[in-house]
């Protein structure tokens, strides 16, 4: 399956609306689909819901420090002139975030991955996380830095094994 002819992909919402806090701030993301000219959509995440604006748009929320991949890829006549990944973390109110096209109010930029190649190495990596049975969402934030820095320095892709997962977590515990 193309990157192109993929369509938007997510986990029906873990919480209930009514679960949900109306105090707790949410981070909406807008994704869209409109065939053979725009695909944006999440690869991975949890978000805590989801609402269809019509028969293109949606917008997933996710609540604060979710981690979630956003793909964006668009095309003309000619053929693709975009390919866009984005994993990001969704931020409180109060914590410095970035401002990102399409994500309200902001995010955490963690990695950002522009052109062909550079999303087919990333995309790559996430199938590994994944054949490994571990959730994207739930890797290790320093991971995801470092795959981008490395990326952006055409330097050779770490990959995330299960040992610097458990120690991910364990340092997490500890906190």
């Amino acid at each position: 399956m193309t990157l192109a002819t993929q369509t938007a992909t997510v986990a029906p919402s873990p919480q209930p609306l009514a679960a949900l806090d109306s105090r707790v701030p949410l981070t909406r993301v807008s994704l869209a689909y409109l065939a053979q000219r725009i695909n944006l959509y999440l690869r991975f995440g949890h978000p805590a819901r989801t609402a269809q604006l019509d028969r293109w748009r949606r917008c997933a929320m996710f609540l604060p420090v979710a981690i979630f991949c956003r793909i964006r890829w668009e095309s003309n006549d000619y053929g693709t002139v975009r390919w866009q990944l984005m994993v990001l973390q969704a931020c409180t109110p109060f914590d410095a975030m970035q401002s990102i096209p399409g994500v309200r109010p902001g995010a955490r930029l963690l990695l950002h991955a522009e052109g062909e190649r550079k999303v087919r190495a990333v995309l790559a990596q996430i199938d590994t996380i994944e054949a490994l049975n571990l959730d994207p969402a739930d890797v290790s934030p320093a991971y995801w830095r470092t795959l981008g820095n490395r990326l952006a320095a055409r330097l050779p892709l770490p990959d995330y094994t299960r040992e610097r997962h458990a120690a991910f977590l364990a340092g997490r515990n500890l906190q």
